[in-house]
């Protein structure tokens, strides 16, 4: 069954996250997001951390689309299409799962999959 204020928060933060400005409206406070490191499955909590997250990823995609989204309650799952391009230059597209939970009327959670070894690759080393 799909929750409708699951989908308004959903379709408000893509179409910020797209423009890549007017996404963070709809993130609590107490935001949980786990992934990108598949060997430290601790998440990172708060909406000023996740907003940094985003300020570093956003370097590397160019553009983005929603191919499928499923709103069951107050979870849902998105497949993200991305476009990005990597400080070396390489140009690639790919799909990220996106599992999202909603709370007191916020997006509440995330947990990312991807391919990480692609972004390993590509990446600067730290």
């Amino acid at each position: 069954m799909e929750n409708s204020n699951a989908k308004k928060l959903l379709d408000t933060y893509y179409q910020g996250f797209a423009k890549k400005q007017g996404w963070e409206s709809v993130i609590s406070d107490d935001f949980h997001f786990y992934g990108g490191d598949m060997t430290n499955q601790a998440p990172i909590i708060g909406k000023q951390a996740y907003v940094n997250v985003i300020n570093r990823f956003s370097q590397v995609f160019q553009s983005m689309r929603v191919k499928k989204m499923i709103i069951e309650n107050d979870n849902a799952c998105v497949i993200g299409n991305y476009d990005y391009q990597f400080p070396n230059g390489k140009k690639i597209n790919g799909d990220v799962s996106e599992i999202w939970t909603v709370k007191n009327g916020k997006l509440n959670s995330l947990t990312i999959f991807f391919d990480t070894l692609t972004f390993d690759k590509n990446s600067p080393k730290k």
